[in-house]
């Protein structure tokens, strides 16, 4: 992972250089509208000063203010290409995952008959066996296994993560690697179309989109400097017609007048206007969260309300089994054998949970069935139910079913039995507890309920709290029963739930809270969450989600943690703040600079002449020089960003006129003073 202690390093220093060279290029340079007035202008410059050499005209002067205005535009390539450099630093990191591997293909799941092939020749729907050891050699999903798997080289966490068949843990990233047991894994991308691909496309781009401020800002930037240059036009008449009157001849030549306007136009923050920008991007990924647009980055930092899927987002993703609560005359561990028994089969989480909750608290293990007739019954959508049947001697011995309240309810009714109203007591309470009750039952008889519990991540209600202090509504997204969400909510510290939503209800809330004016923003990880996530200003899927839901977000959190949208938003407000902090020390430092050289122009002005300057040409030199060094000194702040502290937007605004605009008006006396000793010294 890129450093984030470390905003500049050696090696990035010499890859940026080069890159600022090449970004001299016409093409590039009209780019930027502002900087291209400066760059058209140096140009001419060389031109005049091509033509002037061996005429005997000094053109010292000419040749010393050329120097620095390349310089000047050098800076403004720099600034932008340390901030993509950093991106790339990442984006290289990850390349070194995504070499080609052998994968072995089987025809089947399950079967241990293979072949062997490399990652770049799989196609979709292919089979994998990958065990302890192997790298996973494309994007897919966990068809059968469970394992520990090493997601370091993606998301630069060293805990290991569990990726299992079924629920919510099941997608797996091409690049990382299996440390326990085996998995059998569906291919479901194309070789180069890999989340990993797509990730390393994101970082490298600089084809990061401006954003609706930032082409606000741009189009500010292009006005100033249009106004700047009507400005420095007028002194060419003005500068006539009083020179007359003095007798002076105060006739500008192109480089003093050149010199004028560059100092004058806002050069620095159009200079690290894009620096702000994909340095925004690049401390996001520094955080484990790619973005796929500066836009994404931009709005964060102004969102209004957040929308939370549960499964996966705020619970872990699988419900597990918590407790056994035996019917009336019903032992615990008896409705703990049936439970176990109807669950040997379920290969879902929640299943292999209760099969895990019976052995740790009864010590049920393995039991031999070999010798009976067995029919297993698997879960289905339309019966809710699953268990199994027992026969010896062709003769039924055991029934055995368990699933969903109302699904048991029915099934137990059809054979004339009665539900006691005990256990529908029960049953609600646990409902209540934000837990989920399944009912099992032998024949007509209920056994009793089973609590499966979601399991909050940890630390979520204080997190939720400090987004509640910075503004921000929390809504928690659930199929679940009202009763069951509200529980779910409370724990976790959200403001509001819809609960029993459907992808339209999700879409439906977010498009009425845009309508009412609020930013949104949404994270989720199942398909079912993909058109809210389209939908939403800023969509955060999760790592771990299904690939619809990571490619309909234009977020992507690799550590899978809702809360990271604390961090989201803190960098969005960043990128804002970094950038109004620097487009007002950028004004208010060129009306200094005008203030401080205008009058040592004119030698009869002395008296205005408060900073002693000792020439003319020294004060023009002395603003290009300070125009010039003034980008790079302020690089640092734009990669790392102003520091975000919860505050109005007034209060804001008056910190940054305070402090960005009073340094923008003092620091040029001093620095163009400073040098302006120093050239007159003979010292440069």
């Amino acid at each position: 992972m890129v450093n984030s202690k470390k905003i500049i390093s050696l090696e990035l220093l010499k890859s940026s250089f080069s890159g600022a060279i090449q970004k001299f290029s016409p093409k590039y340079a009209f780019s930027n509208p502002v900087m291209a007035t400066v760059w058209i202008g140096t140009f001419i410059l060389m031109l005049q000063i091509i033509y002037y050499i061996g005429s005997g005209i000094p053109i010292q002067n000419e040749i010393f203010i050329f120097i620095w205005l390349v310089i000047t535009l050098f800076f403004a390539n720099f600034a932008e290409s340390i901030a993509e450099g950093r991106g790339k630093a990442r984006a290289d990191s990850l390349k070194k995952t995504r070499s080609s591997t052998m994968s072995k293909k089987v025809d089947k799941v399950g079967d241990l008959n293979f072949t062997e092939i490399t990652s770049s020749e799989l196609k979709i729907g292919d089979i994998v066996f990958v065990k302890a050891g192997e790298m996973i050699p494309g994007d897919g999903e966990v068809v059968l296994g469970i394992a520990s798997v090493d997601e370091s080289a993606v998301t630069g966490e060293s805990a290991p993560v569990i990726r299992e068949s079924g629920g919510d843990r099941s997608a797996v990233t091409g690049g990382t690697r299996v440390i326990s047991d085996h998995l059998y894994i569906k291919i479901t991308t194309k070789p180069g179309e890999s989340f990993l691909d797509k990730m390393i496309a994101m970082i490298e781009g600089a084809t990061r989109q401006k954003t609706p401020n930032e082409i606000a800002l741009g189009i500010v930037l292009v006005v100033l400097t249009f106004l700047f240059l009507l400005t420095v036009l007028s002194l060419i008449p003005i500068a006539k017609f009083v020179g007359s009157q003095v007798g002076q001849n105060w006739n500008f030549r192109f480089s003093i007048w050149l010199a004028l306007f560059v100092c004058l136009i806002p050069t620095t923050i159009a200079a690290l206007l894009s620096a702000i920008g994909i340095s925004g991007m690049e401390r996001l990924i520094r955080h484990n969260v790619i973005a796929k647009s500066g836009k994404a980055v931009e709005a964060a930092g102004d969102i209004h309300v957040l929308l939370l899927d549960k499964t996966g987002t705020i619970t872990l993703g699988n419900r597990e089994a918590n407790r056994f609560y035996p019917a009336v005359g019903i032992m615990e561990e008896e409705l703990a054998d049936a439970s176990q028994l109807s669950s040997l089969s379920d290969e879902t989480p929640e299943g292999r949970s209760i099969v895990i909750l019976a052995k740790q608290r009864y010590a049920i293990r393995e039991r031999n069935l070999k010798s009976l007739d067995v029919n297993w019954i698997p879960f289905s959508a339309s019966t809710r139910m699953s268990g199994v049947e027992i026969y010896e001697n062709g003769k039924l011995i055991r029934n055995v079913r368990k699933g969903a309240s109302d699904a048991i309810r029915k099934y137990i009714e059809s054979l004339d039995g009665n539900i006691p109203q005990t256990m529908q007591m029960i049953s609600d309470e646990v409902s209540r507890k934000g837990s989920t009750p399944i009912w099992v039952t032998e024949g007509n008889k209920l056994l009793g309920i089973i609590e499966l519990k979601d399991i909050v991540k940890g630390g979520l209600k204080e997190r939720f709290a400090t987004l509640r202090r910075m503004g921000i509504r929390t809504v928690m997204i659930t199929g679940d029963n009202p009763l069951t969400a509200a529980a779910i909510a409370a724990e976790a510290g959200v403001d509001d739930f819809i609960a029993e939503a459907t992808p339209e209800a999700k879409l439906k809330r977010i498009q009425e809270e845009q309508s009412n004016g609020y930013l949104v923003a949404m994270i989720g990880d199942g398909t079912n969450d993909a058109p809210a996530l389209a939908q939403s200003d800023v969509g955060v899927a999760m790592n771990t989600g299904t690939q619809t839901a990571r490619e309909a977000g234009n977020m992507i959190d690799l550590d899978s943690n809702p809360s990271k949208l604390i961090e989201i938003v803190e960098i969005g407000k960043q990128l804002l703040m970094t950038r109004g902090a620097l487009t007002t020390f950028s004004i208010a430092n060129d009306i200094a600079k005008y203030f401080a050289i205008l009058p040592a122009l004119f030698l009869p002005l002395a008296p205005l002449n408060i900073m002693q300057l000792s020439s003319p040409d020294h004060a023009i030199l002395s603003a290009v020089i300070f125009n010039a060094l003034v980008i790079p000194a302020l690089i640092p702040l734009s990669l790392r960003g102003v520091k975000y502290m919860p505050k109005s937007p007034d209060s804001a605004l008056l910190r940054n006129f305070l402090l960005y605009g009073g340094g923008g008006m003092v620091f040029p006396f001093f620095g163009i003073k400073l040098i302006d000793l120093i050239i007159s010294g003979g010292y440069l």
